[in-house]
């Protein structure tokens, strides 16, 4: 299969997902799965969503958590979402079934990051759809921004590029 044609049956699954279920979920780590690709990401897995815009809402993003992880806490805050919530920077927000204490913090940059979101809604990254990084905290209830934070990779937002 070549690069263009992965490309499009990709594009068609993330249309599909949106469609279907209100927004997609991009996974991102471990290196890239197009065919012929080599690239190898030495950087935090991350999760991020695409059709959040479409709602009336930022996109949201999660670093260093499993797929199943990333699925459980976006599609839950996205059915929140869908049902009339509005996840706003700095207030913290709880998760049935994820323990860590979660606050939604603007993401400046996200144009370097959300990539199939910004194709999706055929806008440039200068241009980029609005990004939520979800931040938790770790198992002593610390955030990234605290001293002796000992929790999975978190880059804070505006540091990280993908």
């Amino acid at each position: 299969m070549d690069v263009q044609a992965w490309m499009d049956q990709y594009d068609a699954a993330v249309t599909t997902a949106i469609r279907r279920f209100g927004w997609h979920i991009s996974y991102v780590g471990g290196g890239c799965s197009c065919p012929g690709c080599s690239n190898v990401d030495d950087g935090p897995t991350f999760a991020y969503t695409v059709g959040m815009f479409g709602l009336g809402h930022p996109e949201l993003l999660i670093f260093s958590v499993t797929p199943e992880t990333a699925l459980a806490v976006i599609n839950q805050l996205g059915d929140r979402i869908v049902k009339g919530e509005t996840l706003l920077p700095g207030f913290e927000i709880a998760v049935e079934g994820f323990e860590p204490r979660i606050v939604p913090e603007v993401v400046p940059n996200a144009g370097e990051i959300v990539f199939d979101a910004n194709l999706f809604y055929d806008r440039p990254p200068g241009f980029s759809v609005p990004l939520l990084q979800l931040t938790y905290s770790d198992a002593a209830d610390r955030f990234p921004w605290e001293a002796e934070y000992a929790g999975p990779h978190q880059p804070r937002p505006g540091t990280f590029a993908a």
